[in-house]
């Protein structure tokens, strides 16, 4: 089959591999049928995230047709020909975290924990085409894929909604949803949300459903402020405008009761001489992510609110303004989406 490849740091290309097997008695092969590309991936592609290595197939958001399943697979649960959907974390559903549908960290899912483990202090579970740091499982930017304990995670889509209604049911829509989730919003809540990307929208939009009186958007790009504008939401680009200063006039002074980080490691700053320290720290690996986003959001939330991250970190960073977040009662939530508890609420709302 042909699949997406990383070649290399900065280097990707469409190879030949092998078809996929059944390894394990409740594996499934899936014939994809979308997929796409996440912004995570660009932290792949960037050299940004370790363990890659040459020839491993990229892509976590997947979806297709069951073509294949396992021995284990109970009768009834999944079969030949199902249409699915495929969360980017893989979850065995019955250890502690599982349990506590926190999928994202189980605990039986890393065949490499131990790699996990010392990057991490404690490991988190398997991901699809995502580094051998999460597993070294092949994704699903290819014709087929291996589908892991796929009686557990894959969601069946029942229906004739089309693949673009519900391939982000795979992580982009679920992680959107948690980081608003994760802030608890109350009606009235002012919500200011870092990144107007796909996911940024997601939670733009969850926000909105979740009850919050006023959503501003903050990004560079004009075609995405324009989307965020489109759907009624409030736009500030952080390259002509202070951001803090512009959400502190919007908030009567005391800023967003819940701000949402849906940037991460590369983050970019308005201030040049900011973003190149920054910049040149992250070059030479004396500090591997880009806080530029979650410092202004820790010191632009109002004192006892709460900053959500959904942007991916993954490793050491800087000047991180612990004093604000102490001295100031700010709640710091966070994780990789738990896509497995949000799937079919999701889908109900679709």
């Amino acid at each position: 089959m042909k699949a997406n490849c990383w070649t290399g740091r900065n280097s990707v290309a469409v190879q030949d591999v092998p078809d996929p097997s059944i390894l394990n008695s409740r594996d499934a092969i899936v014939k994809i049928t979308s997929t796409a590309i996440c912004g995570s991936d660009l932290h792949l592609v960037d050299g940004y995230v370790p363990t890659m290595q040459k020839g491993d197939i990229l892509g976590h958001e997947f979806m297709g047709e069951v073509v294949e399943v396992g021995p284990g697979i109970s009768d009834g649960s999944l079969r030949v020909g199902d249409r699915v959907v495929v969360p980017f974390p893989i979850a065995c559903g019955a250890c502690a975290s599982c349990r506590a549908e926190l999928y994202s960290c189980c605990e039986n899912s890393n065949p490499n924990a131990g790699i996990s483990e010392k990057m991490f202090g404690h490991p988190t579970c398997g991901i699809y085409g995502y580094s051998h740091l999460t597993g070294g499982f092949a994704g699903g930017q290819a014709e087929y894929a291996r589908v892991v304990l796929a009686d557990t995670n894959a969601l069946k889509i029942e229906s004739d909604l089309t693949d673009e209604q519900v391939l982000f049911l795979s992580d982009i829509l679920p992680t959107g949803y948690m980081g608003a989730d994760m802030c608890d919003i109350k009606e009235g809540d002012v919500v200011a949300v870092w990144g107007a990307g796909p996911v940024g929208q997601f939670a733009m939009d969850s926000a909105r459903v979740l009850g919050a009186e006023k959503v501003i958007a903050i990004d560079k790009e004009t075609y995405r402020l324009d989307m965020a504008a489109a759907q009624g939401y409030t736009t500030i680009n952080f390259e002509d405008t202070d951001v803090r200063s512009a959400l502190l006039e919007l908030t009567g002074g005391r800023g967003p009761d819940k701000c949402i980080d849906a940037v991460g490691m590369e983050a970019t700053h308005g201030a040049s001489h900011v973003h190149l320290y920054d910049r040149a720290k992250q070059a030479v690996r004396s500090e591997t992510d880009r806080p530029h986003v979650l410092r202004q959001a820790i010191m632009s939330c109002r004192s006892g609110g709460v900053v959500s991250v959904i942007g991916v970190y993954g490793g050491m960073i800087d000047k991180f303004p612990a004093g604000a977040w102490m001295n100031r009662s700010l709640t710091l939530r966070t994780g990789q989406c738990h896509v497995q508890r949000y799937m079919r609420p999701l889908l109900g709302l679709i």
